[in-house]
């Protein structure tokens, strides 16, 4: 951990209590080791010897013939002040050899704070003296001592930056509209009073670090106050629109893999094919058709005309979900479709592929434990990125089938800007999409051995 800046850095901080103690017997015991009389000893016989005057002899011929190999005048006294200097650097540098090599024919070393405190910690009584102030640094050890539990810990560290980050642009974009909520909510009738105390009441008069440091808190503290429009607690208000929008995204993706991976993995096995031809082209068309005509298209037949679905949302109705799952889960459909087949094309020609059809496997053991599982994790990238997208794009289903979810809640809200209530419906947004992608990271350490590898590596 010590090779690492941030980590030797981190240590330091959380088991300073720890490093302080360690640090003075370090320095106690440093004073009665070897290296002082060894130091010593390799000094002067670098001094009896003669051997700083002979350096200096071959280090003023070296700065000689390199001013007159670039033709360069030096003043007498530039000059002796650059081979003084190098005379005291290659002094120092060979003084600390010899002493190293002096304390190894001794079998000995010099004596490092690591040593000390491997040195201590494998005594019973620190041990159980450092666990209280020390929770923390141990913490952190146990984490990087376990790869796995290393790669998941900065994984979900860069998603609290991730969140950190959205939150302050978004904020500084929608403190940067030309919008007035306070005008927008209060109407044009509204006196210049009336609005300075409406933007009193919900500190939009504070300056712009202030009101940030303020969302930024309550965003740490789960408490994002309450919007503009409506008074409403935003935190509950979002806890009840988002599950509807997460439970939409969930099908449509299950929806979408379960018919995708069969028909890219077998337009992969009959390349150029009637099966082939027909199934890109359709997932072209899909991937070319509007969230919001496709569903407009769907409810003018087979709501209007056939009558077999209902037009708008209804939890307490499952056939409602149909249509919403089918239009957002086209654009995805197509999407992994078109990559499992590309993926799967690639590998089935890889020569480990190849040596499994010749040592007498099946093609279905082939296909399923060798090409398959080897092709799916740019398919599990393609997975990840839409299912973010499918998040965002749901706010467009949402306004079609009239759901009262978290993204058409998050259109309505912006025009305002209603700063609570869309700084709230973003993060939320942004936490799953950053659970999602560490599921995804660790999914690929679960069918690629080499990214365990390369996992415990570092």
């Amino acid at each position: 951990m010590l090779l690492h800046p941030v980590y030797r850095y981190v240590l330091i901080v959380l088991g300073l209590p720890i490093n302080l103690i360690v640090y003075m017997v370090w320095r106690s015991k440093r004073k009665q080791d070897d290296w002082s009389a060894a130091k010593k000893q390799a000094e002067q016989e670098m001094l009896t010897t003669s051997y700083r005057d002979t350096i200096r002899l071959e280090l003023e011929e070296q700065l000689r013939r390199k001013h007159r190999f670039f033709k360069q005048e030096v003043s007498e006294a530039a000059f002796r002040q650059q081979a003084e200097s190098w005379l005291e650097e290659t002094f120092q540098k060979e003084l600390l050899e010899r002493t190293s090599q002096k304390l190894e024919q001794k079998g000995k070393h010099r004596l490092a704070i690591q040593d000390t405190f491997g040195m201590l910690i494998e005594k019973p009584w620190f041990l159980a003296l450092s666990i209280i102030p020390g929770c923390l640094m141990f913490f952190i050890l146990f984490l990087y001592g376990n790869a796995y539990l290393k790669y998941i810990f900065e994984r979900l560290l860069m998603t609290l930056f991730v969140i950190l980050g959205v939150a302050t642009l978004v904020f500084t974009i929608l403190y940067l509209s030309p919008f007035n909520p306070a005008a927008n909510i209060l109407g044009v009738t509204a006196t210049q009073e009336q609005i300075a105390a409406f933007n009193h009441v919900y500190g939009l008069d504070q300056p712009y670090l202030t009101q940030l440091w303020n969302n930024i808190k309550g965003i740490a503290m789960f408490d994002l106050g309450k919007s503009f429009a409506g008074n409403e607690i935003v935190t509950d208000t979002i806890a009840r629109k988002f599950p509807i929008t997460l439970t939409l995204a969930v099908i449509s993706l299950l929806f979408a893999v379960v018919i995708a991976l069969p028909i890219g993995i077998i337009s992969a096995l009959k390349p150029n094919s009637w099966f082939d031809y027909t199934f890109m082209f359709i997932a072209l068309i899909g991937l070319s058709i509007p969230n919001f005509w496709q569903g407009l298209i769907f409810i003018l037949n087979f709501s209007i005309k056939m009558q077999w679905l209902p037009a708008t949302f209804n939890p307490q109705n499952w056939l409602s979900m149909i249509m919403p799952v089918i239009v957002l889960g086209t654009g995805l459909t197509a999407a992994v479709a078109r990559m499992t087949r590309s993926s799967t094309l690639e590998v089935i020609h890889e020569d480990y592929v190849m040596t499994a059809r010749a040592k007498g496997l099946s093609e279905r053991q082939v296909m399923l434990k060798h090409a398959v599982r080897n092709a799916l994790i740019p398919i599990i990238t393609v997975v990840g990125l839409q299912f973010g997208a499918m998040l965002g794009g749901a706010a467009v289903t949402e306004k079609v089938f009239n759901i009262s979810g978290l993204g058409s809640y998050i259109v309505d809200k912006q025009f305002i800007p209603d700063i609570p209530s869309i700084m709230g419906g973003v993060i939320y947004t942004a936490i799953t999409i950053s659970i999602v992608n560490v599921a995804v990271d660790l999914f690929y350490a679960f069918i690629d051995p080499r990214v365990r590898s390369k996992m415990k590596q570092y």
